[in-house]
């Protein structure tokens, strides 16, 4: 059985509350702010817990939130070219916050918002509801993000509808290092992605529409990777990619994406979701700028993310998976982190 509790805190935007959920030797923190993962703690191959996320001491440092640590990006995550897009023949302009594309939702995304929140069995459910124009999108939305911990598995389950047709991607954008938050790289870390194929992008990281074969490439990670060769080898700052799980209009089923082990502590993270995409992402353009928990200065590839979502750009490429939300249709998407040691 979950042991899940609530607590309220002040914080410049008002009252936020922290939800801590436990099950077994796994704990997880959720707050309202962005509808936030705040820390997750596993055990080590010796039994020392660590927290394994990147993020803040206290709140407040959640209210800005540059790199998203943690948070539900949304209406859409990842880039939409030049920030626009067409919609039953009407072209919506979206606000440029990733060079010239439009990054995250926009300017105050939905990692922005304090969500609402009511207790469901073993977790939380978040809700927030997006009007009619917000940032920039179509119809008015309303979305709900439940969290659940049983035994060592956190679910993820995104729901919503909208009534406008409105495109949507919704992912979490946590930070992971299994060695622990605030070591200073993952280049002792085993990667493996469960991917055919991959999305070449153009230099502001926009799909070129190509979707490539990954044998005999860099981005083949379909047998456990060490990051640091592979790194080391890699064009450019590091991985910052979409892998594709399917190919478009295929039934969207569950399937296990990647694995990821850290073989100093023994450490494992294993992610399953239905949606059609994961963006790799080293952490490429963490700098050592920002101060996170501990006082720990998270510098570049410091943290691995694994966001399973939509193709990025989806909305503009005809041949990528529907990112359109129609009115009477449900958006729903589940993805699972399973934590274990070896």
């Amino acid at each position: 059985m979950t042991e899940v509790c609530k607590e309220e805190c002040s914080t410049a935007l008002g009252p936020v509350e922290k939800w801590s959920l436990r099950s077994g030797s796994v704990s997880v923190e959720i707050i309202s702010l962005g509808c936030v993962i705040k820390s997750i703690r596993t055990p080590d191959r010796s039994g020392q817990s660590a927290d394994i996320v990147l993020g803040y001491n206290d709140l407040e440092g959640y209210l800005s939130n540059p790199r998203y640590f943690g948070a539900v990006v949304g209406r859409v995550a990842n880039r939409i070219a030049k920030g626009r897009f067409v919609v039953d023949e009407k072209e919506y302009k979206l606000a440029i916050n990733n060079g010239p594309n439009a990054l995250h939702g926009g300017l105050k995304g939905f990692d922005k918002a304090v969500w609402t929140t009511e207790a469901v069995d073993n977790g939380v459910k978040l809700s927030h509801s997006s009007p009619d124009g917000d940032e920039g999108y179509p119809g008015k939305l309303n979305a709900s993000v439940t969290y659940r911990l049983e035994k060592n598995t956190l679910s993820v389950l995104y729901h919503a509808q909208t009534d406008r047709t409105t495109p949507i991607n919704l992912t979490n954008h946590s930070y992971f290092n299994l060695a622990g938050q605030g070591t200073p790289d993952i280049y002792d870390h085993e990667v493996t992605i469960s991917a055919e194929s991959y999305l070449p992008v153009d230099d502001t990281m926009i799909p070129t529409g190509e979707v490539k074969p990954v044998e005999k490439t860099l981005f083949d990670l379909r047998k456990p990777v060490l990051l640091c060769s592979r790194l080391k080898d890699f064009p450019g700052p590091g991985f910052d990619h979409n892998f594709c799980l399917c190919a478009p209009g295929e039934q969207p089923l569950e399937r296990k994406c990647a694995r990821v082990v850290h073989p100093g502590t023994g450490r494992v993270l294993e992610v399953s979701t239905t949606q059609p995409g994961v963006q790799f992402y080293t952490s490429n353009f963490l700098d050592g700028t920002l101060k996170g928990k501990g006082g720990a200065a998270y510098s570049k590839h410091s943290a691995f993310c694994l966001e399973t979502q939509n193709w990025p750009d989806a909305v503009n490429q005809a041949h990528f998976p529907d990112a359109l939300l129609k009115p009477g249709e449900t958006y729903k998407h589940t993805t699972r982190f399973t934590f274990s040691v070896i």
